[in-house]
């Protein structure tokens, strides 16, 4: 078996990641800022976000001589959405992959409405959201795509088109992802 080489007494320091898409700051500890490049760093958003319970999984990269978080995926908190889904409701989740400009992406977003209501209904929900959300994304690059996200425009812009369809209590994307690069052609 081989075994890795460490050097003796190297000395870790703190590294600062820049993440361009939030205020937080972000520093990692190693002993060569170069084994950081790769790794994920997962940021809870809710503070900064006042109560909108967002978790950010940022992918490190080094561009130049710094450090940058990549955006890779945007995901809802599993306790928020519990809450969100009250009794005498129902929700409507759905999963699909499109491609925007620049990468290949998995959304999923989640539906509540304000009462139960037929199948049909949800399923006409959930293809007007597939609908809406794919012809948006072409239009987008992904880092544009979690800004949006993040700043509650992409729901905000989704929600009136499905107000006709059925009141809606919460228009989420419980989850974006970024799953590979856009395929050619």
């Amino acid at each position: 078996m081989a075994k890795k080489s460490v050097k003796k007494g190297a000395k870790k320091v703190f590294y600062e990641v820049h993440a361009p898409l939030t205020s937080e700051r972000v520093e990692l500890l190693s002993d060569d800022p170069e084994k950081l490049v790769g790794r994920k760093v997962l940021l809870d958003l809710t503070k900064s976000l006042r109560g909108k319970n967002l978790e950010l999984r940022l992918l490190v990269q080094k561009e130049g001589e710094k450090l940058v978080g990549v955006p890779v995926e945007v995901r809802l908190v599993q306790g928020y959405v519990k809450k969100a889904v009250r009794k005498g409701t129902d929700y409507s989740e759905d999963s699909f992959v499109c491609e925007c400009r620049d990468k290949r992406v998995r959304i999923k977003p989640l539906l509540v409405t304000r009462s139960r209501v037929s199948r049909a209904v949800l399923r006409a929900l959930r293809n007007k959201a597939r609908e809406f959300l794919t012809g948006y994304v072409k239009t987008k690059t992904a880092e544009e795509l979690v800004k949006e996200i993040i700043a509650n425009r992409l729901q905000r812009q989704m929600l009136p088109k499905l107000k006709k369809i059925y009141p809606l209590s919460v228009c989420e994307v419980r989850v974006f992802k970024v799953v590979g690069e856009k395929s050619g052609g």
